[in-house]
Formats: structure tokens, sequence, C-alpha cells
């Protein structure tokens, strides 16, 4: 491992170095510190030059702690040609000590400063647009995923209700965060925080007022099959109280990721199952849970399997290119059986094949397939990815398991609603 000179703790305050110079001799000196009150110290300052760098200068410092901070070579293949030796659990123990990185090591003391954990996160956010460029950033980014899912875990997670008594700056994040229906100013959040509605978060002890995903619940009677009847804002408060009490069936049709330095950690189906339990123990008549999602790899699908030629469905595309088709009766009408079909096929394609991200991440946590839903979402976003379909994916509590082995399997699992358009 090549290091620049270590410095005293008496050097630390030195401001003749360039800021970058001083980050990598800061950080050199926070891995060999010993003693925790020190490398606290120097964890702190490093935190202060790290967010006085600009763009260039941090990712300076990204390449620095990809390339430099490697396992030992010669331990390493020590560790290796033992373990071959005798295979013993205690041989594994130490080659996987060898193995591991002093980056890591250097990224945990790193977050010791107050504000270190969000420090990282916004360092794993930055290097994503770099990683097809520069391959190398794939250790830090690698390893910073990998101290996340243990810093990230449920252990940690803090599931909060969200609602108007909420502190505005949380609620502002919302609005900020909110990445699949726009949430349109203040009005429009009230409206989804009202009492017929519930919204909950995960948050993290070290980010406080940061949430990491949340999730949207519509109370309804019935599967709802449109977003304009979720989104409107015309229900007073003691109407949705009473729709509230007569609801049977939750509607989770918004989740949304905060923390893009996070992503590739999962949250969403820990947040699912466990909103379902409050739901459930807040209103026992729910009978059913279900989602109202997008579809938004449909449309791109459907192009490049229509664009091949001699597809027997080619007729659809000059259709589909026609401007507000979706607004005409006579045209969505002739569209709607044939699209409703290729929707289903698109969505039981086997697992095995790249399919719809949201129908891998519901299918994958034990949903079901239940219903697909003509101009669900008639949008310019809904037009756009799937024109205007969505799906109802429903967890039924008793299933769930079954329907996550089935499609591990390979199997989507479906409702007969489904079954019918496949076959028609």
């Amino acid at each position: 491992m090549t290091l620049v000179s270590l410095m005293t703790s008496s050097d630390l305050s030195n401001t003749q170095l360039a800021p970058l110079d001083r980050a990598k001799q800061l950080a050199a000196t926070l891995l060999s510190e010993r003693s925790e009150a020190s490398g606290a110290l120097v964890a702190r300052q490093l935190h202060e030059v790290l967010g006085a760098l600009d763009a260039a200068g941090r990712h300076g410092f990204q390449r620095y702690l990809a390339t430099e901070f490697q396992p030992d070579r010669a331990a390493l293949r020590g560790a290796a040609e033992r373990y071959l030796a005798d295979g013993t659990a205690e041989a594994a123990a130490a080659l996987a000590r060898a193995a591991d990185p002093p980056r890591q090591e250097l990224l945990r003391r790193i977050n010791m400063a107050l504000g270190g954990t969000g420090a990282l996160i916004a360092m794993r956010s930055e290097i994503a647009s770099c990683l097809r460029g520069e391959p190398v950033l794939k250790l830090l980014d690698a390893d910073l995923k990998h101290l996340f899912a243990s810093w990230f875990n449920r252990g940690f997670l803090e599931l909060r209700r969200i609602d108007w008594q909420t502190p505005a700056a949380v609620l502002e994040k919302l609005i900020a965060y909110e990445a699949v229906h726009e949430i349109k100013g203040w009005d429009d959040l009230r409206r989804r925080l009202a009492p017929d509605r519930r919204c909950f978060a995960f948050f993290h002890p070290a980010l406080p007022g940061e949430p990491l995903i949340f999730v949207e619940v519509a109370l309804v009677q019935g599967l709802a099959t449109a977003m304009p009847p979720l989104l409107s804002r015309e229900t007073d408060e003691d109407t949705a109280r009473a729709q509230a009490a007569r609801a049977d069936t939750a509607i989770f049709y918004s989740i949304s990721n905060c923390q893009d330095g996070l992503r590739g950690i999962s949250f969403g189906n820990l947040l699912i199952k466990q909103v379902v339990e409050e739901l459930k123990a807040e209103f026992p008549q729910l009978t059913r849970f279900s989602t109202l999602s997008p579809i938004p790899g449909f449309r791109r699908w459907l192009g490049q399997r229509l664009a091949k030629g001699g597809d027997p469905d080619a007729a659809l595309l000059p259709q589909l290119e026609s401007d507000g088709w979706w607004n005409d009766p006579t045209q969505s009408e002739k569209l709607r059986a044939p699209l409703l079909r290729l929707c289903a096929r698109y969505l039981t394609r086997q697992p095995s094949i790249r399919i719809d991200p949201v129908a891998r991440f519901h299918l994958g946590n034990g949903a079901r397939l239940e219903r697909i839903n003509w101009l669900g979402d008639s949008s310019p976003r809904g037009i756009q990815e799937s024109f205007g379909i969505m799906v109802n994916y429903l967890y039924d509590r008793e299933s769930i398991e079954d329907n996550h082995k089935a499609f591990v399997r390979g199997t989507i699992v479906r409702s007969p609603d489904v079954d019918a358009l496949l076959q028609a």
C-alpha cells in the first residue's frame, strides 16, 4: 500500500498544503490513529476539509480512496495459500481479514465525524455518474455499499407516520423527493395527508431529518384503477374521515427512494410489510392491500418489438404515434384490447429476462399480478411510459412467501383476470 507521509497531531493545523493534499494526509493519518479520541478529532478535521473542496477536488479525493487503500498483496497471498493448504475455519477467517481493504476501515473512521454518514452517502451519489468512465471507482462504490448495508439494516431503521403536524423541513423533503406522482405544492401535499390517506417513511438515527424512503397510501373501497381519484383535492376532512372508516382496501400508490447514495440498499420490502401491519392495527376492517403502479418499461419494450417488423401488431404503431389518441374515445377503444393483451405479455415474461423494474420489485416481494388497468394514468408521464396503463399488485399476507418462492423459480403469480388478457 503506497501512502503519503503521515502527519503528527501538531501538523494537523497546517494550512500550507493545497486542500486536496491536506485531505489526503488527514485520511492517511486517520487510518494510522490508534486512539479513538484522536481519531474522532482527525475525522472531524477531514470532514471540514472535504466540505470545502470543489467538485474537482472531491473527485481527486475519491480517486485517491479507490486506488491507494488496497489489501496488502503479500499478506493476502499468504492467507490464501494457508487456507488452500488446510481449509480450516480459522484460515478462512484470516483470509477474510487479509482481503478486507484498508479503505473500508478508513470509511468507518470517516463516519466518526458528525455528519460523516451523510457525507459518505453524498460521496456515493456523486461517483455514480463516473463509474462507467472510471471503473476504478467501482471499488470505492462497492465498499460504500457494503458498509451501508450494515449501517442501514432493519435494526437501525425507524418507521414514522408523516402527517400535517410533521416538521415543515421534512414535509418539504417529501415534495422534493416524490418520484412517481409530482406533489404540486402545499395544497397538494395537504390532500395526500388527509384523514383517508396515510404516509409512512423510514428514518435513520444518523440522518434524523432525512427520510430514506416513503410510501403514500389511499384508503378506499375496492381496487383503485386510476390515479385522478386518488390525487383529487376536493374532499373535505369530515368526508375523508368517513371514507377511511368505510375503506376495505389500502392502495399503495407511490413509493419514493430519497437518497441516491443508498441505491441498492433495499428498504421497500421492509417498508411495505411493516406499513401493512400498521394499517391493519389502525383499520381492522381492511381486507386488501394493493398497489396502483406504473409500468415504466412497457412503451420502450413494445416500441422495440414492433419496430422489428413482421409482428402482426405492427399496425398499431401509426395509431399510437397520433397525438392525443387517449382523449378520443373512438381511437382509444380500438387500442384498448390489443394494448392490454401486449401489456399482460410484457408483465408475465420469465423473471430471468430483464422485466419491468417496478414489476420485479413487487413480484419479487411476494405480490400477485392482480389487474391491468386501461388509462389509469393519462398524465404526460403515464402516456410516455406505458400508454397510460397501470397495474394493481396485490399483497395477500397469507401468500406472500409462496408468491416470492414462485417468482424465484421463474413463475409470475397472477390472477384469472390477467390470464384472460393473455388468452385474448
